[in-house]
């Protein structure tokens, strides 16, 4: 191979490794406090709203099933406006964390399911306002649960 190749496979190689990466941090930085608003909302929880719990649940789920061409193409407009231009390397970034928001967001609610809802009622019973029960009691009961990796249910 020659050295032009190379370069071009380093480079290629440097941009994938560039947008995995910012589009995940992205992705976990939007899907985190949806997946906690998700989870705060649902019906018999700390801050129950059924209504914003059934559109923010229907975003999520329409967003994770439009394939990823498809919302490429749809967010060329939006993408421009961000980032200046709709090819390259940060443009690529825009869409790929839009479609990672779900994602994370669902996984981080499926992690809080997890948690059992006695420490939730023995944090409520200590006088926690909600916030205190999110901050010190769910976001690290459920931090295991986001980094073990699992097998697709």
């Amino acid at each position: 191979m020659s050295e032009a190749m190379m370069w071009l496979m380093a480079r290629g190689v440097w941009e994938t490794v560039m947008m995995t990466f910012v589009s995940g941090f992205f992705g976990f930085i939007i899907g985190l406090p949806v997946g906690v608003l998700l989870y705060v909302t649902r019906p018999g929880q700390i801050i129950a709203n059924p209504a914003l719990y059934k559109v923010l649940s229907a975003l999520v789920n329409i967003f994770r099933s439009i394939p990823f061409i498809i919302l490429l193409v749809w967010m060329i407009p939006f993408t421009r406006m961000i980032v200046g231009t709709s090819i390259g390397l940060q443009a690529a970034i825009v869409p790929l964390t839009v479609g990672a928001a779900p994602f994370i967001a669902r996984m981080v609610e499926n992690a809080l399911l997890e948690i059992p809802s006695g420490l939730v009622e023995a944090a409520r019973a200590m006088g926690a306002t909600p916030l205190q029960i999110i901050k010190k009691v769910l976001l690290p009961e459920a931090l295991p649960a986001w980094l073990t990796p699992r097998p697709s249910r």
